[in-house]
């Protein structure tokens, strides 16, 4: 080789190392200055996974829950529906960073755009911190319960908490633990004030609303409940986006005309509320969840905690099974709420008095807002949706949720469940079939909705 062709060889051996260099440098500098604000923490082997945790932290929480909702005031179906699935939120997010094949729902719930996040450089107690984001945000939920109710609260974050700290005896991991949880409790406290229902417990009836008048139109069915129950609730904003626009489909034309399919369908809630036979009655009565009740919405989550509890799973499935059925129901109550009074479609109980005949009475009492369409029906089309997706069909319980009042009844599928509190609103005489049947397809499809959530990696 020449000495002109050395010059040149080392000349492009210079030019392409100097080259390499200045990639690597920039994407080192690259690297250094990412937003790590935006990724997900990596989790580490410092703590023990939420599947070592009992599910019992979370379920003890949902047991007393359903207590609250009988005895606090203003907690209307879709206000228990919306604060189950708040907490539920908040529950998974407490933990699932101890999930290592699961992720946050942080940019994908609708208007959740941040959370607090842990230090995984160091470790937590993922028990710990669900026991906190539970008692922190169901203290915020309940504020107005009675004194006895506020003790409960107190009193089972105390026991739960005094029961894992005997376990790992590590003040810095506990206080790291706790205060993490309480951080989420406090941030979902802080988005639910932004979906529209904030306290709607404390105004179920407002006096502004003007009550729609015209033919077919909903008429109290009380003489003293003038203003229909939550008539705004259908604005709220809905965990999944898709949903703020998920609705049954419309009703039937409204008509007296003996020959119109409405004339037809108040005849068949008259006929069969004339001859109930005693097992009509008796699924009527189980699934009426009226006043001082868990509520409609209470009675879904009670199935799947009966289901949960049969499986003897850990924490992290409670979180995960939780969080899927609570923002299914609330979504579901949204919708349906939002279909009321999009329609306002008289109750069965007017229609038949004014067409059919005037004495008639349904075996259950009519609830004070629009039929069109069921929230029995509604929520347990989207709780049943979720809980098989989850469990499989053909999954058979025993739903004890009356036990001591009324027989436990059994159950061989999560639809076959959903189908028998469906009809029993015909039966009690308070929902025309097709609010019940178009709001449980209705309430599937709410439910696959929030199934389409990346809950996994």
């Amino acid at each position: 080789m020449n000495e002109c062709s050395t010059h040149f060889f080392y000349k492009k051996f210079y030019i392409a190392i100097r080259s390499l260099a200045f990639f690597v440098l920039a994407a080192v500098l690259f690297t250094s200055c990412k937003d790590k604000t935006t990724e997900e923490p990596t989790p580490t082997t410092l703590s023990k996974a939420t599947s070592e945790f009992n599910a019992d932290i979370a379920t003890r929480w949902t047991d007393l829950q359903l207590q609250l909702i009988k005895s606090t005031p203003g907690y209307a179906p879709p206000v228990a529906a919306r604060t189950l699935g708040y907490t539920s939120l908040a529950l998974y997010e407490s933990v699932v960073y101890g999930m290592p094949n699961y992720q946050s729902l942080v940019g994908q719930v609708n208007g959740l755009t941040s959370l607090p996040k842990p230090d995984l450089t160091k470790e937590y107690n993922w028990g710990l911190a669900a026991n906190a984001a539970l008692s922190t945000l169901i203290t915020e939920m309940y504020a107005t319960t009675n004194d006895a109710n506020k003790r409960a609260i107190d009193s089972l974050r105390r026991n739960i908490e005094s029961v894992i700290r005997i376990a790992i005896d590590n003040q810095p991991v506990t206080d790291r633990s706790n205060t993490f949880g309480a951080e989420i409790g406090k941030a979902i406290w802080e988005y639910s004030k932004t979906d529209g229902g904030h306290q709607g417990w404390s105004n179920n009836f407002p006096t502004d609303y003007k009550v729609p008048v015209g033919v077919g139109f909903w008429e109290p069915t009380s003489a003293t409940q003038k203003i229909p129950l939550l008539p705004y609730w259908g604005k709220n904003r809905t965990f999944s986006s898709l949903n703020m626009t998920t609705n049954p489909t419309a009703p039937v034309s409204f008509s007296f005309k003996e020959t119109s399919d409405m004339f037809k369908l108040a005849k068949e809630v008259y006929d069969v509320g004339k001859a109930l036979t005693t097992e009509q009655k008796a699924i009527a009565d189980f699934w009426a969840d009226g006043g001082s009740t868990i509520t409609p919405p209470g009675h879904h989550f009670n199935i799947a905690n009966i289901v949960l509890k049969k499986e003897k799973v850990k924490l992290d499935k409670v979180a995960e099974v939780y969080a899927k059925v609570g923002m299914a129901v609330n979504d579901a109550f949204i919708s349906c709420w939002r279909c009321k009074y999009t329609y306002n479609l008289m109750r069965p109980i007017t229609y038949i008095r004014q067409a059919i005949d005037p004495k008639w009475s349904p075996l259950l009492a009519t609830p004070p807002f629009p039929e069109y369409s069921s929230g029995h029906s509604s929520g347990s089309g989207a709780a049943s949706e979720t809980l098989t997706s989850i469990f499989g069909d053909n999954y058979a319980f025993t739903d004890n949720t009356h036990t001591g009042k009324y027989p436990d009844r059994n159950f061989k599928s999560f639809y076959e469940y959903a189908n028998e509190a469906t009809i029993s609103r015909l039966y009690g005489g308070i929902h025309y079939r097709q609010g019940n049947e178009n709001g449980q397809k209705n309430g599937k499809e709410i439910a696959k909705n929030i199934l389409k959530l990346k809950f996994t990696k």
